[in-house]
């Protein structure tokens, strides 16, 4: 599909010599004799370049560029005149004009404007297409799981998002999706369309995460040949992730703690203050408590760390979220490896489910990467899990002549087989079968619900011991 331009002038031979040029580029050509028919050309289709007169019958350029501004049409302009001088060009370009060019236009020196401009919009797009992408995967919260932990994470994240919260510190241990709360808080939030960086403090020494931070002016040290910006200046008016913070050294977390408490920092070997807007979402998986208690964390940096802090359950505490993870993880393979692994044997499911999983998430995550790349077939059979989960706790049997469910099925078909095993075991005892499955008693009634247990239920307000 060609580029559509618009041209507005009140003068028809300008509007027809130009449009021609145009038209033999291969471009798709509308015109306007005025604002308003401008406007009323935009409502009705898209365009991807304006060639705008300064003076127009109803109004200037310049009232054209600003009403494009304020209601945010991302539509490249290049202004036309007769009237050109250094004053207007510079107005036209502080309102967002591409370039400014002079009447009578020349038509070759036009088509090179044209092309750059285009070529600019072009990349503004695909920018644009970046970041809801990013958007979509980060922001559109890939925290999986439908359990009663997750949910109120979930809620906490839309209110920080809602809010113009400066610093928000994430706990949980290793492979809890720390990350993925610390990017759905960017691109759900209000600086979105600024930078996320991430750093790791443990990956660095203390002077290098000084330098990556904060950055360094020339001759600061050695190899210090041009000047450089810190991570912090990068992310200016977006969102700075510090990963492993319990990490950070003594002398760095007074240097960051300055930073919070005056939003100021100096480049290494730097004499003046730079300022930032930057939103600081730190993680952890030590306990910051008895770091401080240790004397091994500032406890002045903890509390302003900590105004609100976010913490990410355990695997093994929402155990009712693995079928929808494994779920989960099987469409992103299938579709990344080109795969079509849509089954679980229940035998399978059930080991998943009763396994700890000390890395959490990501240990999951790992596992069906693992079989996915190893294996063509169209199910997870039960031979295809690791040793360790094998091994590990035994989990729910069913009780009282159930047998066992036919190999295969959805996970939906797996995740009744397990609640209709715990409630056999359980004696339809609610508040046991929820123990025995690791989930709340209303995750599992509204499960019970949802797979038609419930008029068959008795017994759910006795005791569990």
């Amino acid at each position: 599909m060609s580029e559509r331009i618009l041209v507005v002038d009140d003068e028809k031979l300008i509007r027809w010599s130009v449009g021609a040029r145009l038209k033999e580029e291969g471009f798709d050509v509308s015109e306007a004799e005025s604002v308003q028919a401008a406007f009323t050309a935009l409502d009705d289709e898209s365009c991807d370049l304006i060639l705008l007169d300064y003076k127009l019958p109803d109004a200037s350029g310049l009232d054209v560029l600003a009403r494009l501004k304020r209601e945010d049409r991302k539509i490249a302009v290049v202004m036309m005149t007769a009237f050109g001088t250094v004053e207007n060009a510079v107005s036209a370009m502080k309102l967002g004009a591409a370039d400014f060019l002079t009447k009578p236009v020349d038509l070759d020196a036009l088509m090179l404007v044209v092309q750059r401009a285009l070529e600019t919009t072009r990349l503004r797009r695909e920018v644009d297409r970046l970041r809801k992408e990013q958007q979509a995967s980060h922001g559109g919260f890939q925290l999986v799981g439908t359990s009663a932990a997750l949910a109120e994470v979930i809620e906490l994240i839309r209110k920080i998002c809602a809010s113009e919260a400066s610093t928000i510190l994430i706990e949980g241990e290793s492979g809890t999706g720390k990350d993925v709360a610390a990017k759905a808080i960017h691109y759900q939030g209000p600086r979105s369309e600024r930078p996320f960086v991430n750093i790791t403090c443990s990956a660095l020494p203390e002077t290098l995460l000084e330098s990556e931070l904060f950055g360094h002016e020339r001759g600061a040290f050695t190899d210090a040949r041009t000047q450089k910006k810190g991570l912090l200046e990068v992310a200016n008016g977006g969102s700075a992730f510090l990963d492993e913070i319990g990490e950070m050294g003594l002398s760095m977390q007074a240097k960051l703690l300055r930073f919070l408490e005056e939003k100021a920092f100096r480049r290494v070997g730097g004499t003046r203050d730079v300022r930032v807007d930057v939103r600081i979402i730190a993680a952890t998986n030590v306990d910051l408590e008895e770091a401080v208690r240790l004397g091994r964390f500032r406890a002045d940096l903890f509390y302003r760390l900590k105004v609100i802090p976010i913490y990410m359950p355990a695997l093994r505490e929402r155990r009712e979220d693995i079928p929808l993870l494994v779920r989960h993880f099987l469409d992103h393979y299938n579709r990344e490896l080109r795969k079509s692994t849509t089954r679980v044997d229940p035998a399978a499911m059930e080991r998943l489910v009763a396994y700890d999983w000390p890395g959490n998430v990501r240990e999951l995550r790992n596992l069906i990467e693992r079989i996915m790349i190893l294996e063509n077939k169209p199910s997870i059979e039960l031979s295809d899990l690791s040793g360790a989960i094998l091994n590990g706790p035994a989990p729910v049997a069913a009780t009282g002549g159930g047998g066992s469910p036919a190999a295969g099925g959805t996970l939906d078909e797996m995740e009744r087989v397990a609640i209709r095993r715990a409630l056999d075991q359980a004696g339809d005892n609610q508040v046991k079968a929820a123990k025995l499955l690791g989930i709340s008693r209303d995750t599992l009634r509204y499960r019970m619900k949802k797979y038609g247990f419930l008029q068959d239920a008795k017994g759910d307000d006795s005791p569990a011991g």
